[in-house]
């Protein structure tokens, strides 16, 4: 009895420490308003705003054809084209069919919660990197295009982000392993989310050991092939041609961002490696004179994983020492690090991307207060940025100088990106003491 009544006064100490913290930090509780207002907003949306078909029947068909046993997906499709993604978003919508069957207004109340949930746990991450002022955390809710790519249109980019989003949190708690494997599940779902891959590629090499970037990795892979298998067993051909294809050409009429540029041009292999070598370009010289620049960049960054890689082979005198030793150098990476790393990185990715649809949004728009908080400019001239971004999104059909327009931001908000100043990527011994000492206590 006395364990019970300890027990319960704990979590009732643990309440009021979470009551007062909201009472007590103006963003935490600004934070719980903002969440509170959606809510609200995002029922009345649902309530009153005509939902719009696009892709929710064709996913539908695609869900009953797996359920009704097919297993080739050449033979899955939709009325918008046949399946283009990997079997995780087969499993997710398949949930979902049972929970809603298949109409679309309980489907709109379930992504309304899904909305909810990722929109939590992005303002977790702000409040944890601490970037924003109080106010900033309002312009996440901001976005006309996102309320309606979650409960308007119910894309598959929702379950993609929102798990995502979950395995970045796992990665601001350095749990690398679990992170990874979120990680790949979200991948599952749609590949956009492979664009956080090389610099999150770059956070655990910084933050483990090669072995534990080798083992971390081996999980994510598990996970593709565990939830691929009852394809990989039956049609391997036609599943990892559809599902993993990345040299599919989007119509030029939905791009957002290039719409500028002419159709054939557009869709020439000339332009897509073009905007790739780009893509790599900018992606190699934020990692060396950026993200690596305090510790002399990219190379001396592998070259001392390798040395110690090396030392752990020779050196070990013993398989047991050998093992115990694989996780030994690993070390704690900022939260704000992290952030930056996987926000630019897919951000740089967003830029060069051949097209944008309305749904892609979704794949950065959480990220931009964050990012404009980064450039050295004044607020007017970051809330300016931000709304030219979303006006570029909320134009519909896009246009020639609508997707200028947006390009120009884009490139505006990337050059500033790359001349803010390179942060520290590791939390020194005394503040990684500090918040051990602050875990212990609580």
């Amino acid at each position: 009895m006395r364990r019970y009544k300890a027990g319960d006064a704990m979590g009732v100490r643990k309440g009021n420490s979470f009551a007062r913290k909201i009472i007590e930090n103006p963003k935490v509780s600004f934070a719980a308003a903002v969440l509170v207002g959606e809510v609200i907003l995002v029922y009345l949306i649902i309530s009153y705003i005509p939902y719009t078909k696009i892709d929710w029947d064709a996913y539908m068909s695609q869900v009953t054809g797996f359920l009704g046993g097919e297993r080739c997906y050449s033979k899955l499709e939709g009325d918008t084209g046949p399946l283009v993604y990997p079997a995780g978003f087969l499993y997710i919508y398949s949930v979902v069919q049972q929970v809603t069957g298949g109409q679309v207004y309980p489907a709109q109340l379930l992504f309304g919660g899904l909305y909810v949930v990722n929109l939590a746990m992005v303002l977790f991450i702000y409040l944890k990197t601490d970037v924003l002022p109080w106010w900033g955390l309002g312009l996440l809710a901001l976005s006309k295009r996102l309320h309606s790519i979650f409960v308007l249109r119910l894309f598959n980019d929702c379950f993609a982000m929102t798990i995502f989003h979950a395995s970045f949190i796992s990665f601001l708690y350095q749990k690398w392993h679990l992170g990874l494997i979120i990680f790949s599940a979200a991948v599952s779902v749609k590949m956009n989310v492979l664009l956080f891959a090389p610099p999150l590629l770059l956070l655990l090499l910084q933050a483990m050991d090669v072995f534990g970037v080798i083992t971390a990795g081996a999980g994510a892979a598990l996970v593709q092939l565990l939830l691929g298998l009852p394809f990989l067993l039956s049609y391997p051909v036609e599943y990892i041609s559809r599902a993993f294809d990345l040299g599919r050409v989007f119509i030029h009429f939905w791009s957002v961002n290039f719409k500028f540029v002419p159709e054939p041009l557009f869709v020439s292999k000339g332009f897509a490696r073009f905007l790739l070598a780009g893509h790599l370009l900018l992606l190699a010289a934020f990692t060396h004179y950026k993200w690596c620049r305090n510790g002399g960049g990219l190379l001396s960054l592998l070259h001392t994983k390798l040395a110690q890689m090396k030392s752990k082979v020779f050196e070990s005198s013993s398989p047991v020492r050998w093992f115990k030793s694989l996780h030994s150098n690993t070390r704690q990476l900022s939260s704000r690090h992290i952030t930056t790393t996987l926000f630019v990185g897919n951000f740089i990715g967003i830029v060069f991307a051949r097209s944008l649809h309305y749904q892609f949004y979704s794949w950065y728009f959480y990220s931009l207060p964050y990012l404009l908080w980064q450039m050295p400019y004044p607020t007017w001239l970051r809330l300016i940025l931000f709304i030219l971004v979303e006006i570029c999104w909320n134009i519909y059909p896009s246009t020639p100088h609508s997707s200028l327009l947006l390009l120009g931001v884009h490139l505006i908000i990337l050059y500033s990106l790359w001349k803010a100043p390179a942060e520290y990527p590791y939390v020194d011994s005394t503040e990684a003491e500090s918040m051990s000492t602050r875990k212990k206590s609580r």
